[in-house]
């Protein structure tokens, strides 16, 4: 089977949550408001296993437990563009742009036998899926895979750091292991949202007074755009505790 995809650039995709490696959170720490995402996925989804793979795993009971995604994310209300989406639908940094968006419409927290249905635009998308276009996934592998390839091997390569952070937060915070078992219980999975700077003291060459400088008019900016919208006002308080965090440093 062989599916065709070709961009054209509508800009539909570019908006709310961007998850990013912690590279990528780091590079545009200055563009896009910051937090630590985990996300429970249950031992029946697809994405089980390469999820337990990237991420950790919590143990709910004897036999029942769920893979949690850790993810460094850019943290964008749905209705809103990604900051860097230009009017005409491009990137302002598409040579420079997170390894998420250059992987797109593939994505590496999935499978690589379960790309098919990603292939399928969302409603309003303008994604040609015509036969016009450029064969990208057959028999269940993805055809030009160097972005596909690259997010994987940073999702594996980050592990190492972002697993034992969700680890010491399940054991020492019981309000998080509280909330990734409420989150469990939604059929699609749940989603908990940290600070960013929970996951700073694990990374040990950032300088957390210039990330914070970087961070501070990001934040700020988004603060501004989310006031007294009562529809965003989660995603406005996020922003204004995190501005009294980082104005510390």
């Amino acid at each position: 089977m062989e599916k065709h995809f070709h961009c054209t650039a509508c800009g539909k995709c570019c908006s709310g949550w961007l998850p990013l490696t912690l590279d990528d959170a780091l590079t545009h720490a200055g563009r896009f408001p910051l937090a630590m995402i985990l996300t429970t996925v249950r031992q029946s989804a697809r994405a089980y296993k390469v999820t337990a793979r990237n991420g950790t795993v919590l143990h709910l009971s004897k036999k029942k437990r769920v893979a949690v995604q850790i993810s460094p994310t850019s943290y964008i209300p749905p209705a809103f563009s990604c900051p860097e989406l230009t009017d005409d639908g491009g990137c302002a940094i598409h040579a420079h742009k997170p390894v998420r968006c250059r992987a797109m419409p593939f994505s590496a927290y999935r499978d690589e036998s379960d790309q098919g249905p990603l292939l399928n635009p969302r409603d309003g998308w303008l994604c040609d899926t015509s036969s016009a276009a450029p064969p990208v996934y057959r028999d269940k592998q993805v055809l030009e895979r160097q972005d596909f390839d690259l997010e994987a091997r940073r999702l594996k390569e980050q592990a190492s750091i972002l697993r034992p952070y969700a680890d010491a937060l399940i054991s020492a915070a019981p309000n998080v292991a509280v909330a990734l078992e409420s989150a469990s219980k939604k059929a699609q999975g749940g989603t908990v949202v940290l600070n960013f700077t929970t996951i700073l003291p694990r990374l040990k060459d950032v300088d957390t007074a210039s990330f914070a400088k970087q961070q501070l008019p990001v934040l700020r900016a988004f603060a501004k755009k989310t006031a007294g919208d009562k529809k965003l006002a989660d995603y406005h308080q996020y922003y204004a505790q995190n501005i009294k965090g980082l104005e510390r440093f």
